[in-house]
This record gives structure tokens, sequence and C-alpha cells, in this order.
């Protein structure tokens, strides 16, 4: 059971590529999608050109002006390591994944279609789904003057001039009669769209990992932000009602968790609380590492040893018994004359 719940287990990536820390990973990958989102004010600059373009690719420069707008906000907390903002671009970053996967969906079966309408016999009619009629327009290849595949040229002797000739250009169709009229099938099984294909998953297998990478990030400061925040040198997961979940650091008797932001938190922490608050093996390994390395580069002693090989034998039960509490004055008196045998 166990083996089967660690294979099935999202995965979380302890550094970027092998080579960078997650914090830097996450930097980079918030830079591509600033880079990706710019696009958006392009598109609708192109309006101002009188390029038509269908309401489904207006609302895709829209939402990629919103989107940059959003990540510049949170883009701006990474280093500071807020429990909140990291957590609200893990989630963002998810989000912006399905809705660019439905855009990219959308626009790749139109564009099927028309490369299936190119070489059906279907030439002259208008490009089936959205934004078709755009790509049509602009694609170059598409319902062409003269739709031929390749020309004879048949040369003859012109009577009555020695020196010239007649050149008669025949042209062959172009268009295949294995389909009556385009159809995603047919587009897809094109030799030209292999290869897209073949890219678009590349792509996609990078931008799951880049999703990977953010999430992760985005999990190591909530449990750097909940190993600050509770005793030291105690596990995170000592906090909360299960012995294998942590405590919501977003709950409402804590800090993070007042205000819009707190319920924000708590909803975001909901959508995988296993994921964001559960323990893991090699999970407490994986911190101390991190906030070591976060002291190194503050330039902060770590704990001493002492303290926490204290604290190992007291969470194992192996440690010195607790110590008496505390006495009142006039019970420290009493013990302190029963001592000098007054």
């Amino acid at each position: 059971m166990g083996l089967s719940m660690r294979l099935i287990r999202i995965p979380r990536p302890q550094t970027f590529l092998y080579l960078m820390s997650l914090r830097t990973g996450t930097e980079l990958i918030t830079l591509s999608l600033l880079l990706n989102k710019v696009s958006g004010f392009y598109g609708l600059l192109a309006l101002l050109t009188g390029l038509h373009l269908s309401p489904l690719q207006l609302s895709m420069y829209i939402y990629s002006i919103v989107a940059l707008i959003i990540t510049i906000l949170l883009s701006s907390h990474i280093r500071s390591q807020s429990p909140f903002h990291c957590l609200a671009l893990a989630c963002f970053y998810i989000l912006d994944s399905v809705i660019n996967a439905a855009y990219t969906a959308a626009f790749g079966i139109t564009w099927f279609l028309v490369i299936s309408q190119h070489h059906s016999d279907a030439s002259g009619n208008k490009a089936p789904g959205a934004g078709g009629s755009t790509i049509e327009d602009t694609a170059g290849f598409t319902s062409p003057q003269y739709n031929v595949s390749h020309v004879d040229v048949s040369v003859a002797p012109d009577q009555g001039v020695a020196p010239g000739g007649q050149a008669v250009a025949v042209g062959q169709p172009g268009f295949s009669t294995t389909a009556s009229g385009p159809s995603l099938g047919h587009g897809v099984l094109q030799p030209e769209s292999i290869s897209s294909i073949i890219t678009i998953c590349a792509l996609w297998a990078v931008r799951v990992y880049f999703v990977l990478v953010v999430m992760s990030y985005a999990r190591l400061v909530l449990r750097q932000h909940l190993a600050a925040i509770s005793r030291p040198n105690t596990a995170p997961h000592t906090g909360g009602k299960s012995a294998t979940m942590a405590e919501n650091p977003f709950a409402s008797h804590l800090p993070e968790g007042r205000g819009w932001k707190g319920q924000l938190g708590r909803l975001m922490i909901e959508f995988g609380k296993s994921y964001w608050l559960g323990s893991e093996e090699g999970d407490d390994a994986w911190m101390n590492n991190a906030q070591s390395f976060k002291r190194r580069e503050d330039g902060t002693p770590s704990a001493a040893p002492g303290v926490v090989e204290r604290e190992r034998r007291r969470r194992s039960g192996t440690g010195p018994p607790p110590p008496m509490p505390p006495l009142q004055a006039g019970k420290y008196l009493r013990v302190q004359d029963a001592a000098d045998g007054r």
C-alpha cells in the first residue's frame, strides 16, 4: 500500500534541473510567464491595424493582460518568501496552465481543420473552427488562386516564327480526393501535422515540470513558515489535528489567517490539502537543509547541536524527566526553611 501511494503521489522536485535551487527556478519560470503574457499587448495593438479577431482570440489577449498584471504583483514576493503570495503564485500558475491548455486545444483543432481543408476538395469554403477565418487569411496557403500540386510544361514549335516556340502549362489538381470535406482526423494525419503535435507535446511536458517546481517551492515556503511560528527544533506536523497533517498556516487564530488574505489562503489550501500540509518521508530533512542554506546566505548561526540532541531525546522519550513546575514565593520560603532545619 505504501509503495503504491508513493508511485501515484505528485512528484516533488527538490531542485530545478538538478542545478539550481527551487527559488531560482521559480524566478526563471515566472520570468518566462511574464514574457509570454506580454504578447497580449501586441494582440490588442493588431486591432489598430484593422485585423479581424474572433471572440475567442480577443478573449485570449484580454486574459493575457490580466494574467500579466497578476504575475507582476505576485512575482515580487518570491524572494521575501511570503506564504500567501507564494501559494497564490503556485495556484495561479496551475490555473493559467489549464486555461492555456484549453486555448491550445481550441486553436489546435482549428488549425488541423484548416490543414484538412487545404488538402481536401472543399476549397473555397469558409474555414471551420474558432478563429478559422483569421487563420485562413494569414496562413498563406489556403484558398489559393490556382490549387495545383505541380505544373506540366509542353513545348511545341510556333507556326510562322522559326526561332520561337509555344509553351502550354497544364496544372494538375492539388487536392486529395480521399476526404470529401475538412475533418479533424484528416488534418491530424497530414505529414506537417505530426511534427506540430510532437512539438506541442514536448512543450507541454516542460510546462508540467514547471508547474511541479512552482508547487514544490510554495510547499517549501509554507513548511518553513510553519517551522518559524512553531516551537524551535520541532517538526511542523505536531501542531495539527492529525499526526500526518501540519497545521494550516492560514488558520483563523494565526496572524496569516486574518482578513481576506486568510480566507483566500484557507480556500487555496483546501485544493490539494494533503499535498500542501501532508507529511512525507524526507520532508523534514529537505526543509532543514533549505533552512540551513538560508542561514548560510543570511549569515545567521544555526542551532547548537546540544539543543537538537536534547529535543530528539525528549521526543523519543529517553531524555530526562520534565522539570517541576515553579513554586510560588511563599511555598519556596517554607521549603527553604525546612531544608535549613527551622
